[in-house]
């Protein structure tokens, strides 16, 4: 695209993206479980690092209703959208990712750590393998000492892209569940492989979670 497309779209696409993500989740039934996890920190001052699967970024945002957060989100064009959107609803991104501008968006994760901001990753983002947790939030868990909380969020109903991640549009007037983990801590004796697993374990198993959640109204996941 020529530079004066890339600046309509900047200046138009991200408000009508935060207007539809407003009209979408204010249609549709849904409800938080689990928040007491992190809640439990935030009631004590302390912050968390939020991860979830990239697929289920679109509604994310209004699942959150913590004292303010921190997004890395890709240095890509498509991150540039995502992130002016996100400002639309009070959240700042870090710009960066596995693939592009990765260490200097780690380096100011870490420095963010010492502030009263919760820190948000999409682990297999931005370009997969879907549902496979990379090193980023490991070792950002290793050197803060914070505490990791799953999150998930699952529809009723909704379309499937063909993207790597499955992105998930969710349906109007469907239903919607919001799910927070209990906290998962780096231990040292257990070292980072270990515990990259036990944390996509626990990711996977938070999303069962609000699936079930689901299936206690007599509804299935999309």
């Amino acid at each position: 695209m020529s530079g004066w497309k890339d600046r309509l779209l900047l200046g138009l696409a991200p408000p009508a993206a935060a207007l539809v993500i407003r009209l979408l989740h204010a249609s549709m039934r849904t409800e938080i479980i689990g928040e007491e996890h992190p809640a439990r920190f935030w009631e004590q001052g302390k912050n968390v690092i939020l991860a979830f699967w990239h697929d289920q970024l679109l509604l994310m945002v209004l699942g959150y209703r913590g004292p303010g957060a921190k997004i890395l989100i890709s240095a890509s064009k498509d991150g540039e959208l995502i992130a002016r959107t996100m400002r639309f609803f009070g959240q700042d991104a870090v710009r960066g990712s596995s693939s592009r501008g990765g260490r200097a968006a780690f380096r100011e994760m870490l420095k963010l750590a010492e502030e009263k901001v919760d820190l948000v990753f999409t682990p297999d983002g931005p370009r997969g393998p879907r549902h496979e947790l990379k090193d980023g939030v490991v070792q950002l868990a290793r050197m803060t000492g914070m505490p990791v909380i799953p999150m998930a969020f699952v529809a009723s109903a909704g379309h499937r892209f063909g993207s790597w991640d499955r992105f998930l549009l969710p349906r109007p007037f469907a239903r919607g569940v919001y799910a927070f983990g209990e906290p998962v801590h780096y231990s040292r004796a257990e070292g980072p492989e270990k515990f990259r697993l036990r944390l996509e374990s626990a990711m996977k198993e938070n999303q069962r979670r609000a699936e079930a959640r689901l299936e206690d109204h007599g509804l299935s996941a999309v």
